[in-house]
């Protein structure tokens, strides 16, 4: 969904390396980083917590959506996407 800059003609990266975490996606020019967690980030909630956290005190937004959540709601993750990138517009 986010190839080809078909959300608000945004450009997105696959793990983009930000200090020492590998972000999912990354739209740098907004710097927007989303994270697709499984269901194993279900006994990860500090790990995830310390990494959101480095990564919005370095400037990045992070919006994240779990696996489900993509597939059975693609259209409401793609308009959370958008909404993000037009508050972080340059």
């Amino acid at each position: 969904m986010v190839r080809n800059r078909k959300i608000a003609g945004c450009k997105f990266r696959r793990q983009v390396p930000i200090d020492r975490f590998f972000a999912d996606f990354a739209c740098p020019e907004r710097r927007l980083v989303v994270e697709l967690d499984g269901s194993q980030h279900a006994d990860e909630v500090d790990y995830d917590a310390a990494r959101t956290e480095l990564l919005e005190a370095s400037g990045w937004t992070v919006l994240r959506f779990w696996n489900r959540q993509v597939l059975e709601n693609p259209e409401g993750v793609a308009a959370a996407i958008r909404e993000a990138l037009e508050l972080a517009r340059p």
